[in-house]
């Protein structure tokens, strides 16, 4: 179908608090029609229906044929089942993070995408803040990194580790800005208020020696979401949370006896909520059938790189003998 001066139908599966978020931002979309919303709770399928002026569906087969496009925001497990029901459909879908359970059910979307010539994009929200937009284009050759991503305790997303739930927002943005192979991990992490790992830590080595410390935690009592990282001659923080980014370079070398002096840029920052840019790509991808930014061999990096986070804190609680932590990397 030509989209090029068409809206692109809409709907969102799945609208607790993610898929609620989408269907408030495709309503914005001056691009975007929005059809309407399917979730296995009919009431709040109907609630959200009704707060947003559209309808309630009674389920993934009723889409076919009255949509170009889907956000799919159910739980992870069911993300293979779904996605790749929609993309036989011919219908172009954007996956939340993690894309999938498990490598082999992330293998399946790809192949179901590629199969039938549709967009997948994978929601990795932050590739689309605006700080992480002003900070690629400086980007050089990072080598050392420090990344803290930490939250204050939430019923959300229990039934997963905080690796798979919080860090692999960080795991995907290392692998953006370093752009290179991992050449080892090691992680621990403990379960505190859950039976899942709600506290965990990474340090990861890149083939280009480039290092990373990556902290997460649902366990926090603050709400700290930075990254930091040093290329030659310069450093470089990121607030996530506040959208912005500093740059800190030498502006003057050492010499004569003289310290260096330094010069401080602000980058400049697009103030646009990153959802709203998420879906707008997204939306772009399906229009013109072009690669989008987060694809699914972008997701499927990011989760590889989470279960050899997991694979490591469940090495080290064999070693230490720490009970609580499930035996199982998966979700």
């Amino acid at each position: 179908m030509d989209l090029s001066d068409k809206k692109i139908r809409v709907a969102v599966i799945g609208v607790g608090d993610f898929g609620r978020n989408h269907v408030r931002v495709y309503r914005e979309l001056e691009e975007a029609e929005l059809v309407g919303v399917v979730d296995a709770n009919a009431d709040r399928a109907s609630s959200v229906a009704s707060e947003f002026n559209t309808e309630a569906l009674p389920g993934v087969e009723a889409l076919a044929g009255r949509v170009d496009a889907v956000s799919l925001a159910v739980p992870t497990v069911e993300h293979a089942r779904i996605g790749c029901r929609l993309l036989e459909q011919g219908i172009d879908v954007l996956v939340e993070k993690p894309m999938a359970a498990s490598l082999a059910e992330a293998d399946q979307l790809i192949a179901a995408a590629e199969k039938n010539r549709r967009v997948l994009q994978v929601g990795h929200l932050e590739r689309f803040n605006p700080a992480i937009v002003a900070v690629q284009p400086v980007v050089t050759k990072p080598l050392f990194f420090e990344v803290h991503r930490l939250g204050v305790f939430s019923p959300r997303s229990l039934d997963v580790d905080v690796v798979y739930d919080v860090m692999i927002h960080d795991l995907d943005i290392l692998l953006a800005l370093v752009d290179g192979p991992v050449k080892e991990v090691k992680s621990v992490g403990i379960p505190i208020l859950t039976e899942r790992v709600d506290i965990a830590h990474a340090r990861i080595e890149f083939m280009s020696g480039a290092v990373a410390n990556v902290t997460a935690s649902r366990v926090s009592t603050e709400r700290v979401r930075k990254m930091r990282f040093f290329q030659a001659h310069e450093y470089i923080s990121i607030d996530y949370a506040r959208r912005d980014a500093l740059r800190v370079r030498v502006a003057t070398p050492a010499r004569d006896g003289k310290p260096p002096e330094f010069g401080f840029e602000k980058l400049d920052t697009k103030p646009e909520e990153p959802l709203h840019a998420e879906l707008h790509a997204f939306l772009d991808a399906v229009r013109t059938r072009t690669t989008p930014r987060v694809d699914g061999a972008a997701g499927r990096r990011a989760l590889e790189l989470a279960d050899r986070v997991m694979a490591g804190i469940l090495d080290h609680a064999r070693r230490v003998q720490l009970g609580g932590v499930a035996p199982m990397a998966s979700l």
